[in-house]
């Protein structure tokens, strides 16, 4: 079956099968910041954006998202520059061994996106899917916090990278 949506503001035409999730649907095209782990929505590796939304994308069959719109972190930045968020994550060490990161980074972009001065409380309840087993938290929650200082200098100045 065919189903059209854009991934990472950019459209497309996939050719799915109607059972396929769409965390296999992205992982076969590239989009290899969707890590696979537990394949039951409870460890956040998985997670998107659909719709701004923040999805384990294990759960969601890909032929829901037609006409839809999702974000990987291959959408946010790249290399040469990244998104505040990732900055920020990186300045704060909360990236180790890196595969929860993505879903940490896309979570915590949703909840700024809708509350750019978020409570320590918030942020713990945005980031509660998402598990890290290398990190402790401490470290991803100062990361969210940075990124949100730096997320206001670039609305402020227009400095894609928050001006490190």
């Amino acid at each position: 079956m065919k189903i059209k949506l854009s991934i990472n503001k950019k459209k497309q035409e996939l050719d799915i099968l109607p059972g396929e999730k769409l965390l296999d649907v992205l992982r076969s095209r590239g989009y290899h910041s969707v890590k696979e782990g537990c394949r039951e929505g409870n460890c956040g590796a998985c997670v998107v954006l659909l719709d701004g939304k923040p999805v384990n994308s294990c759960l969601v069959f890909a032929a829901h998202c037609q006409e839809r719109q999702i974000t990987t972190l291959e959408g946010l930045g790249s290399p040469g520059s990244l998104h505040p968020l990732q900055e920020a994550f990186v300045q704060s060490g909360a990236i180790q061994c890196g595969y929860c990161t993505p879903g940490m980074i896309l979570s915590s972009k949703a909840l700024l996106d809708e509350n750019p001065d978020p409570s320590d409380d918030e942020i713990e309840i945005a980031l509660d899917g998402n598990l890290c087993r290398c990190t402790g938290y401490v470290q991803i929650l100062e990361a969210v916090k940075k990124g949100a200082k730096l997320l206001k200098k670039v609305k402020k100045t227009g400095d894609k990278a928050g001006g490190k």
